[in-house]
């Protein structure tokens, strides 16, 4: 998997910019604010179809500027694909691969990529939301289908919340309560199923890493939880089903005092524990970014087994926020596929990984 060269064209502080890169390592130095994590986001909109900095194309579209354009030659199985997505203000987004439209999900089969930036150091220690969002990042990108009942749920959680914030106002609002609630029952079913296995999975690359990786040979153990009725969340979509039901059965009269969902993928969460106790609360800070660490590189070794490619490599900054050892442990892991490296200065890094260097200054790229 390696993206050989990618046009900008309109796309935050780039207006018309081209760059090649190495299919191993290739680090991108400069000022802060000059573009560098642009570049980055645009490479990862080419797997995700998303930004991950904002949920809004919008804000992609540079200053003075109607369009936002990527356009990419990449490698993938062997096999070289144009990548192009347009974005226009008031319009949806436009993907294409090889001129053929496709859906941001179905990208997921052209281009694979792991993003690790400072925000994910806090990934142990930050709230559900943050493990969740791993969770559903990854999976999308492996099983496009996942995508599609995440959209749904999302869906039917956002008119679900509306009727419970509003039914006091207005009665009439209950008459579709039971329908949401069971939309959102079926689509938790196959969103827990999906998290369930991908968690297992975590543990199990994560875990000889973390060992590797902390001096004295500490145990990290991954543990997915979803709500408390549910017997087995790698069972039978059905049986999940049923489970959540009697969940919301026994949560119908809170739901409606609190005006919140209770039952569903949205009360998800990874219990993750260092030799045996719960990170969040116990972890020191060098535990939790070792963790952190050790759970992306275990996420590019799942995808390696998925696709029998190594996903492009995203670092965003993360070495500057790193001490000596774990920037040592990182680079001496990122071999055998494409990585992407920012930071404010090259020279210790381009020759400790020897790659290719690329100066970004206002916009541009040399």
């Amino acid at each position: 998997m390696i993206i050989k060269r990618i046009a900008l064209n309109g796309f935050r502080n780039y207006d018309f910019e081209t760059a090649e890169f190495d299919p191993g390592t290739n680090v991108i130095y400069g000022e802060n604010a000059q573009g560098k994590t642009n570049l980055l986001e645009a490479v990862y909109m080419l797997a995700a179809g998303k930004s991950f900095r904002t949920r809004f194309d919008k804000e992609i579209i540079g200053f003075g500027c109607d369009v936002a354009e990527i356009l990419a030659d990449v490698l993938s199985h062997d096999r070289e694909q144009t990548v192009r997505i347009v974005m226009k203000s008031g319009q949806r987004k436009q993907i294409s691969v090889n001129s053929v439209k496709k859906t941001a999900s179905e990208l997921s089969g052209t281009v694979t990529a792991v993003l690790f930036c400072p925000d994910d150091l806090n990934l142990i220690k930050d709230g559900a939301a943050a493990r969740r969002k791993l969770l559903d990042n990854a999976i999308s990108q492996i099983r496009p289908r996942y995508a599609e009942y995440l959209t749904e749920f999302n869906r039917y959680y956002e008119n679900k919340t509306r009727i419970l914030k509003d039914w006091r106002e207005k009665p009439s609002l209950l008459d579709t309560l039971d329908d949401f609630s069971d939309g959102m029952c079926r689509m938790s079913a196959q969103i827990i199923r999906y998290r369930a296995s991908f968690a297992a999975r975590l543990n199990e690359e994560a875990a000889p890493i973390h060992s590797e990786f902390s001096s004295a040979g500490e145990r990290l153990d991954i543990v997915y939880d979803t709500v408390s009725t549910v017997k087995d969340p790698t069972g039978s979509v059905k049986e999940i089903y049923y489970d959540l039901c009697d969940h919301l059965e026994k949560h119908r009269k809170a739901e409606l005092e609190s005006q919140q969902c209770l039952t569903g993928a949205h009360k998800d969460d990874l219990i993750i524990s260092i030799n045996g106790q719960n990170a969040r609360s116990f972890a020191s800070q060098g535990q939790t970014r070792t963790a952190a660490l050790s759970i992306k590189l275990a996420e590019r070794e799942i995808y390696l087994d998925e696709t029998g490619e190594y996903p492009i490599l995203l670092l965003d900054d993360v070495l500057s926020e790193l001490d000596t050892k774990r920037q040592e442990f990182v680079l001496n892991r990122i071999g055998g596929g494409q990585t992407l490296i920012t930071c404010c200065e090259d020279e210790g890094i381009s020759k400790r990984t020897g790659g290719r260097v690329l100066h970004v200054d206002k916009g541009r790229i040399r």
